[in-house]
């Protein structure tokens, strides 16, 4: 597949007739690491939601991994993660048991999930607070085990929603390594919603 992304005239037109989303069209290749830039108010989370299915489009064509958007909603929902502006983490649960929860709405169990769940704290550099409410982890460690979460199902495609927004630098920068070392080593497309061009332009 060379397109992982296919979008063609897409338009979202909200309720009180607000256009978000004006006619646009672009490609993703397969294993890209995409920026998508823009002001606040440019769009750019509407266009994420419509791709995700969690909004509907008004008009225009997309196929997202190969399937088209309207007809395949819950075929292209297998095969991405979302990482949106805002941290989605259960606050009464413990980091490995937030990731454990995760991979069983992905349908996943026993030792595949458990696995998984011992990578991916490894990976994000949490292993030391796996057992510890995620309401005592930090902006930068919920992010973390919010990206985590999101990768749990192991997706060939990955949706950004400007990751960094409200983390201190340090943070940021963590993100950004973990970002580009799974883009290169284990070849997830990502597609990165950004406000300023010389942090997208780092990756």
């Amino acid at each position: 597949m060379e397109y992982i992304i296919t979008v063609k005239d897409l338009v979202e037109v909200y309720a009180d007739g607000t256009k978000a989303v004006d006619n646009i069209s672009f490609d993703v290749k397969e294993g890209e690491f995409f920026g998508f830039l823009g002001p606040n108010g440019a769009g750019k989370s509407t266009t994420i939601k419509v791709l995700t299915t969690l909004l509907r489009k008004t008009s225009g064509h997309a196929e997202v991994a190969g399937y088209d958007l309207d007809k395949s909603p819950k075929e292209i929902r297998k095969v991405i993660g979302v990482l949106s502006q805002e941290t989605i983490v259960d606050v009464d649960l413990t980091g490995k048991e937030n990731l454990r929860l995760q991979g069983r709405l992905e349908q996943m169990h026993g030792s595949t999930l458990e696995t998984r769940v011992n990578e991916l704290l490894k990976m994000v550099q949490l292993e030391e607070f796996a057992n510890k409410p995620a309401g005592r982890y930090s902006g930068g460690m919920k992010k973390r085990l919010d990206l985590a979460s999101a990768l749990i199902h192991k997706p060939k495609l990955l949706f950004l929603d400007e990751p960094t927004t409200g983390l201190d630098p340090q943070s940021r920068a963590s993100i950004w390594d973990y970002l580009d070392e799974l883009n290169r080593e284990e070849d997830i497309t990502i597609f990165l919603t950004a406000q300023y061009l010389e942090e997208a332009d780092k990756l």
